[in-house]
């Protein structure tokens, strides 16, 4: 292959950082949304069903985060890798590292398939299902599980290939999955009288096309980042690099399976009788969905800031690093700001896409309120901790992702219910958004001393020993 005839996005390390961002995060923000819309409408179309089938649905969540969090300990640090190595120029370790994607992804999706599924009740019962609930989330999470390879395979490619410069076609690939999921939703849950079931089959089904054009994509010889003969078989090297990197989101989706599974209790516990544990747990995921469409927002700002990041720190351009950051930050608090507003003051509008239910309409709005009272900051706190990921800074990104959700929200879901009820475990949310975001502010004003006392082109040792 002629070295003149391959695509490399060299743009990352010279063109306005405005440009770039709005080059990278706004299709991101885009996928994002789409992805949001995508849990959404197959919650909207469930909620409508049987207010028992939206609380069905809500007891799947933390068996879903754990699934990401095992595809994000792929996939995110895959990006990340990518994204140093291409300003770098290192492109076969880049090669390397997708080859890894591929078969890491095999391995760990077919092992977490295998082994949810050969205990699967049990496993729904412990986070929360009730004899009402059980056969919605089973007859859902079993789908979901089977399709759990190609999940994982999906969204880990689709990070590489927008860290490897192409995120308009990450996006578009995001769209066409949550266009093709909403047109088969209907068919299936209703035309064919599939139920639950055939919200999780639109799922799997649309996800399967998007990987196969994933797929293509990267067998283009002709892309700095490619598809090669011998990359893949597993490289420990490689893997383990990988691996770390992504251990920071991959312990943020595990607390955030931990955290949602104690919710779900605690919700069951207070609210006074199975009943009622049914509709709060079925309220706290209505209100998780409206406030994880900003939280997706925040994300696509995360993924578009990533690759500049990324490329400018390997590059060693450090000014670039700064204002890619500030510039993110200030766009992510103003998405957060306005998830507050809706909170605040159009809670019951928002929450009424999912369920006509007046009683569990009353729960979910009152859910909104409290957990959106600090919400303006979320943005700079999550903004934040991505910004250690994307250069490598492995232990700070860790310890900021581990901070909010176990280290503060936990202990504050355990304690408060005991004196507020219900109302506790709403609470809890903006008490650790707070605390989590001043962390966040102490660990970024040491980073950015450091890159203060560095000039464009200077090796980052005082900052590389944290790898």
């Amino acid at each position: 292959m002629a070295e003149a005839t391959v695509q490399i996005p060299t743009e990352l390390g010279t063109e306005n950082i405005g440009r770039l961002l709005k080059q990278y995060a706004l299709p991101a923000i885009i996928a994002q949304i789409a992805a949001s819309l995508y849990n959404m409408v197959d919650s909207i179309y469930i909620g409508h069903m049987d207010s028992n089938a939206i609380s069905g649905l809500a007891v799947t969540f933390p068996l879903m985060n754990l699934s990401t969090a095992f595809g994000t300990l792929v996939g995110a640090g895959a990006a990340t890798m990518v994204s140093i190595l291409l300003g770098q120029k290192h492109y076969h370790m880049g090669n390397k590292v997708l080859g890894n994607v591929v078969s890491l992804n095999i391995i760990i999706g077919f092992l977490f398939m295998a082994g949810t599924l050969a205990f699967l009740d049990p496993i729904l019962y412990f986070f929360g299902a009730s004899d009402n609930t059980l056969p919605y989330a089973r007859d859902y999470i079993t789908i979901i599980l089977y399709g759990n390879i190609v999940t994982h395979l999906y969204f880990g490619l689709n990070a590489a290939m927008r860290s490897s410069g192409n995120p308009k076609k990450a996006m578009g690939l995001t769209i066409f999955t949550v266009i093709f999921n909403a047109i088969l939703d209907p068919i299936f849950i209703f035309g064919l009288d599939m139920g639950i079931a055939g919200a999780a089959w639109a799922t799997v089904t649309a996800q399967v096309v998007a990987m196969f054009v994933v797929l293509h994509h990267f067998n283009d010889q002709n892309r700095a980042i490619h598809f090669e003969k011998g990359i893949f078989r597993l490289n420990w090297n490689v893997a383990k690099k990988s691996l770390i990197i992504g251990t920071g989101p991959f312990l943020m989706n595990l607390a955030a399976c931990a955290v949602t599974l104690f919710i779900n209790q605690q919700l069951r516990e207070f609210s006074g009788s199975a009943d009622a544990g049914d509709d709060y747990i079925g309220a706290y995921g209505i209100c998780n969905r409206v406030v994880f469409m900003f939280i997706m927002i925040c994300m696509g700002l995360n993924q578009g800031m990533q690759p500049i990041a990324g490329y400018n720190y390997g590059a060693r351009l450090y000014t670039r690093v700064k204002e890619v950051f500030w510039k993110t930050a200030k766009l992510a608090m103003c998405m957060t700001t306005l998830c507050f507003v809706i909170g605040m003051f159009f809670p019951r509008i928002a929450c009424s896409a999912f369920t006509s239910d007046p009683e569990l309409l009353d729960i979910a709005e009152r859910g909104m309120r409290l957990i959106t009272l600090v919400f303006p900051i979320v943005g700079l706190q999550m903004i934040g901790t991505n910004f250690f990921q994307s250069l490598g800074l492995v232990k700070k990104s860790i310890f900021l992702s581990l901070s909010r959700q176990l280290l503060l929200l936990l202990p504050l879901l355990y304690t408060l219910p005991l004196w507020l009820g219900t109302d506790g475990v709403w609470l809890s949310f903006p008490i650790s958004d707070l605390l989590s975001t001043v962390l966040t502010i102490i660990l970024l004003k040491r980073l950015f001393n450091k890159f203060n006392s560095l000039h464009d082109g200077d090796s980052a040792n005082a900052l590389d020993g944290q790898l």
